[in-house]
C-alpha cells in the first residue's frame, strides 16, 4: 500500500505542484507594488492636510473675531450690549437689541414664508412630479441658489418695494420685504435637503401604505413626511442659518433704521446689514463692537450646526432602535 500511494503520488502532473506555477499564475498572486503603498500613504496625507485646513481655518476665523470683539464685552459689558436700546456709536452708546430684533424677526419671517414652499417643493419633486416635470423644475430650483444674491436685492428693491410701498402707505422699506426675498431665497436649501431625506425612506414602506389602502395624500402626510421629519428639521434649520447670515440682498430692501419699529412695514436693521454699513469708516471701540456683532453672528451659526447634528444623532439611534 505505502508503495502505490508513493507510485500514484509520482504519476501526479507537474502543474498540481504549487512551485511549478505557470507565470501568468505567478503574476495574480503578486503583491501590491511598494509604488503603489506610496502613492496611496501620499493621497492619504493629502486628505488629512484638507481636513486639517479646514478645520483650522474655522479655528482661525474664530480665534481673530473673538480676540478683536471680545474688548467690547468687557469695556461695556455683555447686558449692556447684548440688551442696550440705542446704537449710537458716534455718542458712545453700544447697544445692539435693535440689530438683534432686527435680525430675529426678519428670519422668523421668511422661515414662515419660505418652509411651506420649499417643502411643498421637495414633496412634489420626490412623490408627486413625473420624471420630465421633474427635470424642468429641479434645475429651476438649483438655479435660485445659484443666483447672487444682489440681483435678489434688485429684485425686492425694484419690484417687491413698490408693491410694499403702494399697499402699505409707506416706503416700502422693512420686515415685510426683507421676508419675501429671504423666503425666495431659502427655498433651494430647505428644498433640496428635504427631498434627499424623503427619497432615503425605503420604498417598501411607500408599498405597505399603499397596501394598506391608503391614497398618494394620505400616504404622504401620514407616513413619509412624519418618517421624514427629522430630515426636515435639518433643512430647515440650515434654512434658517442662511436667513440669518444673509447681507447684500437684506441690505437694499430693509432700510437700516438701528431701531424697534412699530410695524413690520417700518425701516430695520439686521446685524448683518449694520457690520456691512458700518466696517468702511469704523474705528476703535465702534470697530470692536462690529467684531462683538460677528462673535454673536459665528455663535449662532455654531449652534446651528451643533443642533444640526444632534438631530442627526437622535435620528440614528432611532433607526437602530427599530
Amino acid at each position: 500500500m505505502t508503495r502505490s500511494a508513493e507510485d500514484s503520488q509520482a504519476s501526479m502532473p507537474d502543474s498540481a505542484d504549487p512551485v511549478s506555477m505557470t507565470s501568468g499564475e505567478q503574476g495574480s498572486l503578486r503583491l501590491v507594488s511598494r509604488a503603489t503603498h506610496i502613492k496611496e500613504l501620499a493621497l492619504k496625507n493629502l486628505f488629512l492636510l484638507c481636513a486639517f485646513v479646514a478645520v483650522m481655518g474655522v479655528v482661525l476665523i474664530f480665534a481673530f473675531v473673538g480676540l478683536r470683539g471680545w474688548p467690547i464685552f468687557a469695556e461695556v459689558g455683555p447686558i449692556a450690549f447684548l440688551g442696550g436700546a440705542d446704537w449710537s456709536p458716534t455718542v458712545g452708546q453700544y447697544g445692539i437689541w435693535p440689530l438683534i430684533y432686527g435680525s430675529l424677526v426678519v428670519m422668523s419671517g421668511a422661515l414662515v414664508i419660505g418652509t411651506p414652499l420649499a417643502v411643498g417643493t421637495a414633496i412634489f419633486l420626490s412623490e408627486i412630479a413625473t420624471p420630465r416635470v421633474r427635470g424642468i423644475v429641479r434645475p429651476a430650483v438649483e438655479l435660485l441658489a445659484g443666483i447672487p444674491s444682489v440681483i435678489y436685492g434688485f429684485f425686492g428693491l425694484l419690484i417687491l418695494r413698490p408693491i410694499v410701498a403702494r399697499l402699505s402707505d409707506g416706503l416700502g422699506f422693512g420686515a415685510v420685504t426683507g421676508w419675501l426675498i429671504l423666503a425666495i431665497m431659502i427655498v433651494p436649501t430647505i428644498a433640496t435637503l428635504s427631498e434627499d431625506a424623503l427619497r432615503s425612506i425605503p420604498d417598501g414602506i411607500r408599498e405597505a401604505s399603499y397596501a394598506m389602502g391608503a391614497t398618494t395624500w394620505q400616504t404622504i402626510y401620514r407616513v413619509l413626511v412624519p418618517a421624514a421629519k427629522i430630515g426636515i428639521i435639518d433643512a430647515i434649520i440650515l434654512g434658517m442659518g442662511r436667513a440669518i447670515g444673509e447681507t447684500m440682498a437684506v441690505l437694499m430692501v430693509v432700510g437700516n433704521a438701528p431701531h424697534i419699529p412699530d410695524s413690520v412695514t417700518e425701516p430695520i436693521a439686521t446685524l448683518t446689514t449694520q457690520i456691512v454699513m458700518d466696517m468702511p469708516y469704523a474705528a476703535g471701540m465702534h470697530r470692536t463692537a462690529l467684531f462683538g456683532m460677528a462673535i454673536i453672528l459665528f455663535g449662532v451659526s455654531m449652534g446651528l450646526v451643533a443642533l444640526v447634528r444632534l438631530l442627526s444623532k437622535l435620528q440614528s439611534s432611532m433607526d437602530a432602535g427599530r
